[in-house]
């Protein structure tokens, strides 16, 4: 063995160890990061296929994957990494990260390559799917369990059912019962909307006192409980009408569901709201899911608006933008950031909500498939600028040199 050999630096032990990356530190950073990056990925396929630059190569239609990869996909990686980050806060406790983070960023990953190149794989996306919600849903029970953080349970009910959901899709898609997977995805999203509702009551008014320097949050205790149980029977409504053939119009109680999210709007509403991006992105973002809500359940009752058009603005305006603002101040906060976001992300939040103008309202007086491809590049376009500015941000240690 020569000298020159014998002088090499061994590997630093310290880097072989996935729980001291910084990007497996705390689940926001490899989820938020991979849902940014699919957010444009998924899209820009979803675009060529609908303009016809490249073919279709799946049994299933493009439209029943374009759902489940936003719905099951992108938004659920997000509902869990924020989930995995914030039980953290509330507990205490150490939350997933490490091995168990890299296994649960691949399984994620191996879903989303599945669904995208193996056609009639669908036992084999199930399989990943449900062992993406398994993991997640059991850790994130052990921790509140653990720590005895009973009001968070509801948040392991809520994914339970989104997980339900979601084999279900798979299952009905499996069989070629489109009508009733379209159905679940319906379900699905207002499943989301209630996961916004709860997280958006917990966060909202904190986030407004803290950026406008208030003395005091502005609590709605009695709005907020009425709202959760609204929204669970909303549910259970549109659920009983589709699948168990009610004869009771979902629509009244999805109306006044939307009806009480715009009541809370207006507790929050504070006009120096609208000079700080990371908060006017979450207020426009919450009061899309109420217009969005409140048009979805008046179509059942002979309202023109259609639903798929109002559906969008649910799923673009309110979670695509709660979404890109939640990435970008969480990302800010705990890496030991200022909340001030870079300048080019308030371009992407307005990206985001043109996208669901266009999406959702422009169809009505133009031709729906340009209204499409428009929305879906202001979409690419808003997510690009999302992954550029944060990756950095994500596959970096905190500025203050804590784990995180």
């Amino acid at each position: 063995m020569s000298l020159i050999q014998l002088e090499q630096p061994l590997p630093d032990v310290k880097l072989l160890k996935p729980s001291t990356w910084p990007c497996l530190m705390l689940g926001f950073r490899p989820l938020f990061l991979l849902a940014g990056i699919w957010a444009v990925i998924s899209m820009l396929v979803w675009t060529l296929v609908l303009s016809g630059t490249i073919p279709w190569h799946l049994s299933v239609s493009p439209t029943h994957w374009h759902a489940h990869e936003m719905l099951f996909g992108f938004a659920s990686a997000v509902a869990i990494g924020f989930l995995f980050t914030a039980s953290q806060n509330w507990t205490g406790i150490v939350t997933l990260n490490g091995v168990g983070l890299l296994l649960l960023s691949c399984v994620w990953l191996a879903a989303r390559i599945v669904f995208l190149f193996a056609d009639d794989a669908f036992i084999f996306l199930a399989g990943l799917q449900a062992a993406f919600w398994l993991i997640a849903i059991c850790h994130l029970a052990q921790t509140l369990v653990q720590a005895k953080s009973r009001k968070n349970y509801q948040f392991v009910a809520i994914l339970c059912v989104m997980a339900s959901f979601n084999v279900l899709f798979i299952w009905l898609l499996e069989n070629d019962d489109l009508a009733l997977a379209q159905i679940f995805s319906h379900l699905a999203i207002l499943g989301f909307t209630l996961l916004i509702s709860v997280i958006a009551g917990r966060v909202m008014p904190f986030f407004i006192a803290r950026g406008l320097g208030l003395n005091e949050q502005v609590k709605t205790p009695r709005l907020d409980k009425l709202l959760f149980w609204s929204a669970i029977i909303g549910i259970i409504g549109f659920f009983s009408h589709h699948i168990l053939s009610s004869p009771l119009n979902p629509g009244f109680i999805l109306v006044f569901t939307a009806f009480l999210h715009v009541l809370r709007c207006m507790c929050w509403f504070n006009t120096r709201i609208f000079t700080r991006p990371l908060l006017w992105s979450l207020y426009l973002a919450y009061l899309c899911m109420a217009l969005g809500l409140l048009g979805f359940g008046s179509g059942y009752l002979g309202f023109p608006w259609y639903s798929k058009d109002a559906l969008h603005l649910i799923t673009i305006g309110a979670m695509g933008l709660m979404i890109l603002s939640i990435m970008a101040r969480v990302s800010l906060g705990h890496t030991a950031r200022p909340l001030q976001p870079h300048p080019l992300m308030s371009l992407a939040f307005a990206l985001c909500v043109f996208a669901a103008i266009t999406r959702s309202i422009l169809p009505i007086f133009i031709n729906p498939h340009h209204s499409w491809l428009a929305s879906a590049l202001l979409w690419i376009g808003a997510f690009v600028i999302f992954v550029a500015v944060y990756t950095p941000i994500l596959m970096k240690k905190r500025l203050d040199g804590r784990r995180g």
